[in-house]
């Protein structure tokens, strides 16, 4: 392993970052990564000149800020106005304020850094729980106690250029997913039970990932985006496998409703699918209240006609497929979360658009749109900044 993804000696407990230029961002934007929080009440963008943080239902403004040296990555702790942000440019001096070997723990409240995280490597991503701060790198990923920065635990993994990491959300001991050591295989880290498992999920390397609220079942996709597979995470058991298309695709999201009834996929084909789960016997204190014959899976509507030759056909024509569908323009970058309203999802894109689309969950097929909005208007969500230009 290379010395050059080794942590720093020490973290800092207070940096001298500058703070944000609370003026307005200047137009064009270039958006380097969107993402939800851990309950999906909000969305932030973080683009070249600073972030943007939106409440989702309803759907409005809450917070502008502009960083002139620019920004790359931003994680949320639900709605609480701390975040962990990571500079977009690399300086090999440590005592650059802003790149992306760092990050920075933001009291947005108090308008200051409280905190600083200091590597030797760029950061691939930040995930957040309330007590634990986790930072991916290239090839590790290191664990902090969120309180005071202290270095709990650090994990090998195979090349991770997209920072594939996902923990639990509950209280009490986490589960961590990553990639491990081998082309395909994901790393199932229990802090409870203190045991480690590896989950052959993929003969191709893994791509995304999503893990349930509780950490009980994970969701997963290759490089050739044709298949998502759902795991059991104490015992390793494949669940389910249900099938986005045939043709190779660049799996952008992977996203449960709370509930685990449904996953929501995005790619690079531009069709948004809701597939619907089996989960729910693994997934504790599973309070669904949709009847078996509400969902499309459990009348085999889901699955393909031709099942009755499964064994005959290819594994194709006996592929459970997904339940509806949204169709965006090809090629479209977005993530997508399930809304607080029963049956939605939400869409949020590189291209700046907002939309909340709603899916019958009986009857499937094309969603409908609700709503849609351009978070990158500023003049229509922030007119405070424009006065103050």
């Amino acid at each position: 392993m290379s010395s050059s993804d080794d942590t720093l000696p020490h973290p800092q407990a207070e940096c001298s970052s500058p703070p944000p230029n609370q003026s307005q961002i200047q137009l064009p934007l270039l958006i380097h990564q969107l993402s939800f929080n851990q309950d999906n009440t909000c969305f932030s963008a973080v683009t070249d000149r600073g972030f943007f943080v939106f409440n989702t239902e309803p759907y409005r403004p809450l917070i502008c800020r502009d960083f002139e040296s620019g920004l790359s990555l931003l994680s949320m702790l639900f709605r609480f106005e701390v975040f962990v942000l990571v500079g977009s440019s690399y300086s090999p001096s440590p005592s650059a304020a802003a790149t992306n070997t760092k990050a920075l723990l933001w009291d947005d409240h108090a308008s200051r850094c409280i905190g600083e995280l200091s590597f030797r490597s760029p950061i691939r991503s930040i995930r957040l729980r309330r007590d634990t701060i986790v930072v991916i790198l290239l090839h590790k990923i290191y664990l902090y106690n969120f309180s005071d920065l202290k270095l709990l635990h650090q994990l090998e993994t195979t090349s991770n250029p997209k920072g594939l990491c996902e923990v639990s959300q509950i209280s009490g001991p986490m589960l961590l997913v990553c990639p491990g050591l081998q082309k395909g295989s994901v790393r199932v880290e229990n802090y409870g039970s203190k045991k480690c498992k590896f989950i052959n999920a993929h003969s191709s390397n893994i791509t995304c990932l999503a893990l349930t609220h509780d950490g009980r079942v994970l969701a997963t996709a290759s490089s050739k985006g044709t298949l998502i597979r759902c795991f059991n995470t104490l015992d390793g058991t494949l669940i389910q496998e249900v099938r986005r298309g045939a043709d190779r695709a660049e799996i952008y999201c992977l996203a449960f409703s709370p509930t685990a009834q449904w996953l929501a996929v995005s790619s690079d084909k531009g069709t948004i699918h809701v597939f619907s789960l089996k989960a729910d016997s693994v997934v504790l204190g599973d309070d669904r209240s949709t009847s078996a014959l509400e969902s499309p899976l459990s009348n085999q509507s889901a699955l393909s006609s031709l099942s009755i030759l499964k064994g005959v056909l290819p594994k194709y024509f006996s592929s459970e497929w997904s339940v509806a569908q949204f169709r965006l323009p090809e090629g479209s970058r977005c993530i997508v979360a399930f809304g607080q309203q029963k049956n939605t999802i939400m869409i949020i894109g590189m291209d700046g658009s907002f939309r909340r689309c709603q899916f019958d969950p009986v009857n499937g097929g094309q969603m409908t749109q609700m709503e849609e909005h351009n978070f990158l208007k500023q003049e229509e969500h922030f007119p405070s900044w424009n006065e103050d230009s």
